[in-house]
Parts: C-alpha cells; structure tokens; sequence
C-alpha cells in the first residue's frame, strides 16, 4: 500500500508528511495527539546515510517536541548489503539510530511502529522492533530470511523448512506469524486513526514480547529459559 493512503487513514484530519528519497519525515494529528512520523519507502535498503537521516530526524523531535509521540512507518528490504557500508561500519550507524530511539523512549516520547509494506531483518530492528508497540497491516510482509536464504546457512533442505513453518511461526514469514510470535503487538485491519489513538493511550512500555509468544502459541520456550536463567543468577 503506498504511504500516502496509509498516511490518510492514520491522520484523517491534517497531516504534513513528506518523501525526500526513501526517507519519510513529518507529522500528522491523530484525535488529541500530534504524533512525529518518521519513516522509509520504496522497500528502502538501510544504509549509512538513511541511518543518519532518520537518526537525525528523531533528535530533532526530542530537541523541538518534547515528549510528542512518535511513529515508525517501517517499509524495508533489510540493511544495505554492500561493502562500502559494511567498510564504513553499517552496524554502527544503524546502532546509533537505535540508541536514538532509546533516548527519546527515556525522555517520554511514546513510540509506535507500524509496517505498512514489508519489514526485512537488519533494516527493522533499529527501528521498527525498538518501538513500545509494533504494529503491522494485514497484508504487510515480515520476514528475518526467505526459506532459500535460511535453507543455504542452517544447511536444512528447503523442502523440509516449508514442511516446518506450516506448523511452527519461528520458520514462516507474515504478519500473523510474527504476531503468535509476539514480534508484533497487533494487527491493525480497521480505522488506522482509532488503532493509532488507542495505541498512543495505552501503550505498555515493558517489553512482553516473550510473554506474548507463550501466550500466543508462538514461541513456547523463551519466556520459560529466561525464567531459568533469572532464577539461577
């Protein structure tokens, strides 16, 4: 779905969003809230300078919005593969953009992912997974690797991980997948504007996303290990 209409749906009533690139920047009102969107397009590939652009644009927002929320709309292919980035050290960067987020979640600003197209590894960790909710659209695509690619590293044949992944989330890609895993927080389907304000005015800023998998039927041993380990510290 192109940024625009979802932009439309979350802020009915005004909004000023930009596209400089695959970079998306701006804000929108959402019922009592001026919520700061930030973004990627086009199925951006996260390199060292959309790192920086998108780092940038959130210091901004602690700097002259205190306290606004802030929204992640989350549309990449992953980190940029090549070596020019992997020389000037992408990791860095894309750790940069996280601690950015971390600063402005401990100087009261809410923050809200929402993928709206697709969300691929390294590129959706820096942001969209570091925000206090994660939300998708229905028909968005998430996946950390493609069967193939995770056919070629675990060395398990491809046919035996399509056989897995129809009874197990961890191998299949998706947003109800990720949602049973507890990756995602929701699925919003309907009125984006209401998901949108709801999620602004009751977010939850612990990180349950273990929990939501044991619950959910997606990940059955992480919270329990965790525990394991808590209690023999």
């Amino acid at each position: 779905m192109e940024w625009q209409k979802v932009v439309s749906q979350l802020f009915p009533a005004v909004y000023d969003v930009k596209q400089d690139g695959d970079l998306l920047y701006g804000q929108g009102r959402c019922g009592q809230h001026t919520v700061a969107v930030i973004g990627t397009t086009n199925h951006a590939e996260v390199g060292v300078e959309l790192s920086l652009a998108m780092a940038a644009a959130v210091l901004e927002v602690i700097r002259n919005y205190p306290g606004r929320p802030i929204l992640f709309m989350v549309d990449t292919s992953g980190q940029r593969l090549r070596h020019r980035d992997e020389m000037l050290g992408l990791n860095g960067y894309m750790a940069h953009l996280a601690k950015c987020v971390e600063m402005a979640r401990r100087r009261g600003h809410r923050i809200i992912s929402l993928v709206y197209e697709q969300a691929l590894s390294g590129g959706f960790l820096a942001s969209g997974m570091m925000a206090d909710l994660c939300a998708a659209l229905p028909e968005a695509e998430i996946r950390v690797m493609g069967l193939p690619a995770m056919a070629r590293v675990t060395r398990i044949s491809e046919e035996r991980l399509t056989q897995l992944s129809k009874s197990s989330p961890v191998f299949a890609p998706g947003a109800d997948n990720y949602l049973r895993m507890g990756g995602l927080d929701e699925i919003w389907k309907t009125d984006l504007s209401k998901c949108l304000n709801n999620a602004i005015e009751d977010i939850d800023i612990k990180d349950n996303r273990r929990m939501k998998g044991l619950e959910r039927g997606g990940r059955m041993l992480a919270d329990t290990v965790v525990q394991r380990v808590l209690a023999d510290a």
